[in-house]
């Protein structure tokens, strides 16, 4: 088995200087080159990191990583890749430059490394030219998709020359150890999602002009409508760039003789160097903090305009297949043009499929992980229905491609239709737990509206949230309750709790439930609530087998108070998690301001000289600032993730990652004695008041803030007087009276209800 241990990136650009932030990221030494610069020979290779770490989406997920990147220049330190097992080229996308670089390559590698190209068009048979047997049996291409720590996607392009075992062993550090869903590409212009992509994005546009619709109506109407982000096609272009996307189309028509032309328009816009975001203009631009729409017939910017279309309105929250045919039924020339644009690119991806691809299930998944589709072109095919694609096909005059004659669905009972015209059963992955096929197959357990209860075999139960953003209220607590009892008294061996949601693992306690009550002034039921939901995160850190989360995205507030008390947190990599309740105008009362102390200050508890105060100061400021980390590296630092914890760069994984602990764990598990805590009291209390009041006097802080951190304080000081030993149940009555308190204020329901309303904080 092939392990790549170290690699090399040579092209800092924004693609060279992003693959290597992602490497790093997932904890494998990392080489970056350039072209020599003239005044530090490193420059340009210096310079593509600093671009990496100021990048509106960080590409780092530590930024002191960075630290960890070798650079150098391809003059003076080809050297340095002797000893790196994949070396990745990401420089100019010209032929002659990346031909002249692999022929030194070959002179200095190791015989066994593998090399590959990071072309986005570019086929690999013509980089190769002139390479020997041994170089072309190492080499492929593996296309990532900027930014590539975002952007699950990765094309692997092997050639007929390609060894076996590099496609695998390239194909498990994808996978594993970046974190990329990946898909073979054969190697045809532009490999699969580019080519389907851009040439959807030429069609609306000519689509566009020929309805006689603007940028705003065909934005609102290529997002979320057809399941796809909300960035839809305009948007996506400028965040991609106008520059890029005019070269790509401009090498798929030389490269394929097919007609990748762009309106006249879009060439003057390029040529003006309206190029997008990173320009400040493309299709849209700010204008005094409001986004300006260009109307691309006099190439003036007016403001947005939003599609005010009751039939789109009642289709917004309905399920993807109702969405679908919905949008084909819109009237006039909404309809006609989301008509002839599904028309248009369903036969063009029925027809090009078995050139670019090796079966269909790629093809979904190159445009869900590429572009972010909620469902790939097949998939959405199947939910209109093959009749219907066939006579939209009749309708334009476009012929039917042999291999789906005679057919109802290109996805049918665990098979798919191959490019032979004959059905083949569905790749099995062992590896990956998928919740959808575990429900058709009959193993929910219980089911509620806002929570079910899994079993995931082998003697593992899953809660699985599934309210509006995962919100944590009554029902989701009740089922946590039934699903810790399931496994205490039947024959299992631990618990998961995890959900496949694109967004969020939980975004919250339900923050309208609260308000509802709090202005009702029904404190006793406040009281209530947040006892039980203390005590149900005490139930996952002392239920006497192991109950594992596996949280990913955004994982806030009771979210977070679920993760810090399980007995091990599996973690996707991009998760975003906090103790955000200060925002809100209350602190954290399910246990987490209790847990950060116990942490902070249990760290510091074995050392004789330690200053206890040190751990109650951090816990404070981690609490009283909201502070939020944007990776699971990050919430280590932090201390949100242990040491211990665990963490999955890919999230296809991580459900049967966690699994897998639960299991591990089960064997002689033990839970762990209640803990005690020591308090400083008013020797802590007196110090954060301080440092409170010195926040204020600067104008850093609300009055209202003051009296925010001055709850926490009071909690963390364990409500002052002398220092002593308290129990965990001391500190949770602590948290349940202060958030009570701050609940009855104006100002904290007033900073709720702007939070539920607009989704950002309120400063009062």
């Amino acid at each position: 088995m092939r392990r790549i241990k170290k690699v090399g990136v040579i092209g800092a650009g924004t693609m060279g200087s992003g693959i290597a932030a992602l490497v790093i990221s997932a904890g494998i030494p990392v080489v970056l080159l350039d072209i020599p610069g003239q005044d530090d020979r490193n420059g340009p290779a210096k310079q593509g990191l600093e671009r990496a770490l100021k990048s509106k989406f960080p590409a780092f997920m530590d930024k002191d990583l960075a630290a960890y990147i070798e650079v150098g220049n391809i003059e003076d330190d080809l050297d340095k890749l002797k000893d790196c097992d994949w070396v990745v080229e990401a420089i100019v996308e010209k032929v002659e430059p990346k031909q002249a670089l692999y022929a030194r390559l070959e002179s200095v590698l190791h015989p066994e490394a593998i090399v590959s190209s990071n072309t986005s068009s570019i086929p690999m048979r013509v980089l190769l030219e002139g390479r020997s047997e041994g170089f072309k049996r190492r080499f492929l291409g593996t296309h990532f998709f900027n930014p590539p720590r975002y952007l699950h996607l990765l094309e692997i392009i092997p050639t007929p020359e390609t060894d076996a075992d590099v496609v695998a062993a390239i194909r498990r550090f994808g996978e594993r150890v970046l974190g990329k869903g990946v898909v073979l590409a054969k190697d045809s212009p532009g490999f699969i999602a580019n080519r389907l992509g851009v040439y959807g994005m030429v069609q609306a546009m000519r689509l566009m002009e020929k309805h006689g619709l603007t940028i705003d109506e065909v934005d609102a109407l290529t997002g979320s409508l057809l399941g796809r982000p909300n960035s839809a096609t305009f948007r996506t272009a400028d965040l991609t760039g106008l520059d890029v996307l005019k070269l790509v189309a401009e090498e798929l028509a030389e490269a394929t003789g097919e007609d990748f032309r762009l309106p006249g328009w879009f060439y003057q816009l390029v040529e003006r160097g309206l190029l997008g975001d990173k320009t400040g203009a493309g299709f849209y631009k700010k204008v005094e903090g409001e986004r300006y729409t260009l109307d691309y017939t006099t190439l003036e910017y007016r403001p947005r305009q939003k599609l005010e279309l009751p039939e789109l309105g009642a289709l917004k929250d309905k399920p993807l297949e109702e969405r679908l045919r919905g949008a084909q039924q819109l009237p006039g020339k909404y309809g006609a043009f989301l008509k002839e644009l599904f028309a248009l690119t369903a036969h063009y991806t029925v027809s090009k499929a078995p050139e670019i691809a090796y079966d269909l299930v790629g093809v979904d998944q190159a445009l869900e992980w590429g572009f972010g589709w909620e469902e790939g072109p097949f998939k959405n095919m199947d939910a209109l229905g093959l009749d219907y694609v066939r006579q939209v096909f009749r309708e334009l005059g476009l012929e039917e491609p042999d291999w789906i004659r005679g057919h109802g669905r290109f996805y049918l009972n665990g098979t798919f239709l191959g490019f032979d015209g004959a059905y083949h059963p569905l790749p099995s992955r062992p590896d990956i737990i998928q919740l959808k096929p575990l429900k058709r197959e009959g193993r929910v357990l219980h089911s509620t509206s806002e929570a079910s209860i899994l079993d995931l075999g082998d003697g593992v139960l899953l809660l699985e949230f599934h309210s509006k953003m995962n919100a944590i209220g009554e029902g989701i607590l009740r089922t946590l309750e039934k699903a810790l009892r399931t496994v205490e008294t039947g024959d299992y061996l631990g618990l998961v709790i995890g959900n496949e949601d694109p967004r969020a693992f939980s975004a919250g306690a339900n923050l309208a439930l609260i308000l509802s009550l709090a202005q009702e002034g029904d404190w006793a039921e406040l009281k209530r609530a947040t006892y039980f939901f203390q005590q149900a995160t005490k139930a996952i850190r002392y239920a006497p087998f192991p109950v594992v989360v596996a949280p990913f995205g955004l994982t806030l507030g009771g979210g977070a108070e679920f993760m810090l008390h399980a007995d091990h947190v599996q973690a996707h990599a991009e998760l975003y998690t906090g103790l955000v309740e200060a925002g809100v105008g209350l602190l954290p009362a399910g246990g987490g301001t209790k847990e950060m102390l116990l942490r902070f200050t249990k760290e510091l508890s074995g050392f004789a000289q330690a200053d206890l105060f040190e751990g109650v100061r951090r816990a404070f400021e981690l609490i009283a600032t909201a502070k939020v980390a944007t990776s699971a590296l990050e919430a280590k630092k932090f201390g949100f993730l242990r040491d211990r914890d665990g963490i999955t760069m890919n999230r296809d994984f991580l459900i049967a990652d966690a699994k897998r602990k639960v299991l591990e764990l089960a064997v002689d598990y033990r839970p762990p004695l209640p803990s005690r805590i020591t308090v400083l009291g008013d020797e802590a209390l007196g110090n954060l008041k301080y440092a409170v009041w010195q926040f204020r006097e600067a104008g850093e802080i609300t009055d209202h803030e003051v009296k925010i951190g001055q709850e926490i304080a009071w909690v963390l000081s364990g409500g002052g007087g002398p220092r002593r030993e308290v129990t965990e149940d001391f500190l949770l009555e602590l948290e349940r009276e202060a958030f009570v308190r701050l609940l009855g204020t104006r100002k904290t329901q007033e900073r709720i209800a702007y939070t539920l309303k607009t989704g950002k904080p309120l400063r009062n």
